[in-house]
């Protein structure tokens, strides 16, 4: 098992954020400073920060309805809450799959299952993913038809096609769905901000059909055994 997919199975972190950890030095295999793409077998000992880690794992999965205001980390350097400060006492090593920024709220998946992690943010399982967005003021089809299509947010970075509709409009705000098969850095806010419209509230409704239901803000539990089947299976 490749070293960074054995780190996020520990729940240490993201397969990602594992490659990082390990570029910082900070990863030992069997006493020596582990490489990217080092393979870890059942009987090599693996420590990070010198705190030597189980090949056992215990998996675990939980659900947060991420109030603005908190982080999608697991510590902050800033000081700031993280979503891991919702966890309930006793819950385990976890990580958050993806990211919601500040200021966004919404459904979040906390696992320490690095393989789900992975199939539910890697970009070819163009996994649906819908969100309820408010904008200032309102917008016309041509460009809503534009971000349909695809917008570029940065040099040469061209959003995939979506689905979007119009919830609710009148002179100031405008409420809208919208369903992404991809989750680049602040994709939506800087969707909207390429065809000039500024988001003032951004919350994440649904991953395919799971959804928030009974949940409040700042609420977190457990995924049923039937959900996480659903997850893999999506």
């Amino acid at each position: 098992m490749r070293i960074n997919k054995f780190l996020a199975e520990q729940g240490v972190a993201s397969r990602r954020a594992s490659d990082k950890l390990i570029a910082e030095g900070r990863v030992t295999l069997n006493g020596k400073t582990a490489k990217p793409g080092d393979d870890v077998r059942p009987t090599d000992s693996v420590a990070v920060d010198g705190k030597l880690l189980s090949h056992a794992v215990s998996y675990e999965y939980y659900l947060l309805n991420k109030p603005k205001g908190c982080v999608c980390t697991v510590s902050d350097d800033k000081g700031r809450k993280t979503v891991m400060d919702f966890l309930p006492a006793g819950a385990g090593r976890v990580f958050p799959v993806g990211r919601l920024d500040y200021e966004t709220e919404g459904l979040l998946i906390l696992t320490n299952d690095g393989d789900l992690a992975y199939r539910l943010t890697a970009p070819q399982s163009e996994i649906p993913k819908t969100y309820l967005v408010r904008i200032e003021g309102t917008i016309g089809d041509a460009l809503l038809n534009r971000l349909r299509a695809g917008v570029e947010i940065e040099k040469g970075v061209v959003t995939k096609k979506c689905r979007i509709s119009v919830v609710k409009t009148d002179k100031t705000y405008t409420k809208l769905q919208v369903v992404l098969t991809e989750g680049k850095n602040r994709e939506i806010r800087r969707m909207f901000e390429a065809v000039g419209k500024h988001i003032d509230f951004l919350k994440r409704l649904k991953i395919g059909d799971l959804t928030l239901r009974g949940l409040d803000r700042g609420a977190v539990r457990k995924l049923s055994r039937e959900e996480v089947y659903y997850l893999k299976n999506l």
